[in-house]
């Protein structure tokens, strides 16, 4: 297991220093659009999985504009979503400290939000309505805060609302995790856990699996309407993935 955690560590940051060097190729060419950061993104996001050794399975239709929204379990939901589309990340502004993946976030047009600040909500709220106009979807995590997986947290709907005001769809998608050997907990970043230990024990964790199931994109006329049917649907299709997984394994 250390073996294998040094190894893709190794990769890791090969992969990572080769992300960075492309988008600064690419910028040297002319500023990039939102659209050519999300194909970056979207790229580097791939070739990050599989240096992680991890498999991703795509279940339904990723949507092309609109806003999605997902529940939140790790900082694995990133890489897995912008893996499966292009798309623009709605993130805690704390991210974008980080070293390496907060300068990733900020290359991919991330839009940061204050979580504490309403000045930093409606900011984002605003930038949010203005990209729903392109064709390339925005993702929110409206739960706030990442969890253990054993429930789905109520979708808050503040920032659902630029979609409700704009006429653009909303599409729900659910995460879940899967290893050899572990609940879907032990994947999951949440709480105070320290972020680089965590990472250490996933890089060592083999057969990790990445299951992303989209619904169907719909126009909702009302914030918290949208709030309350998708975060009924992650919940449904996160019960589909767990019955399709006791089926593969019965």
């Amino acid at each position: 297991m250390k073996l294998r955690a040094f190894r893709r560590a190794v990769a890791l940051g090969l992969v990572l220093a080769g992300c960075i060097f492309e988008y600064w190729r690419l910028r040297w060419r002319g500023s990039l659009s939102l659209e050519q950061r999300a194909l970056w993104l979207q790229s580097s996001c791939r070739n990050v999985m599989a240096s992680l050794g991890i498999e991703a399975r795509i279940y339904g239709h990723p949507p092309t504009r609109g806003l999605v929204v997902a529940n939140h379990l790790s900082y694995l939901d990133v890489v897995t979503l912008a893996a499966a589309m292009p798309c623009s990340f709605v993130a805690k502004s704390e991210i974008g400290s980080w070293p390496v993946f907060g300068e990733a976030a900020r290359a991919g047009g991330t839009i940061f939000l204050v979580r504490t600040s309403r000045a930093s909500a409606s900011a984002a709220a605003t930038e949010i309505e203005q990209r729903l106009r392109l064709p390339l979807p925005v993702l929110l995590f409206p739960e706030g805060t990442s969890t253990d997986g054993s429930r789905v947290l109520r979708f808050h709907s503040r920032l659902i609302d630029p979609a409700v005001v704009a006429a653009a769809p909303v599409t729900a998608v659910a995460l879940r995790y899967f290893a050899e050997g572990v609940a879907e907990r032990e994947l999951c970043w949440y709480s105070d856990a320290a972020f680089l230990p965590h990472l250490w024990k996933t890089l060592g964790q083999a057969g990790i699996q990445a299951e992303v199931r989209f619904g169907a994109s719909q126009v909702y006329l009302d914030r918290r309407i949208a709030a309350r049917e998708t975060h009924a649907e992650v919940v449904t299709l996160r019960v589909e993935s767990a019955s399709h997984a006791q089926r593969a394994t019965g």
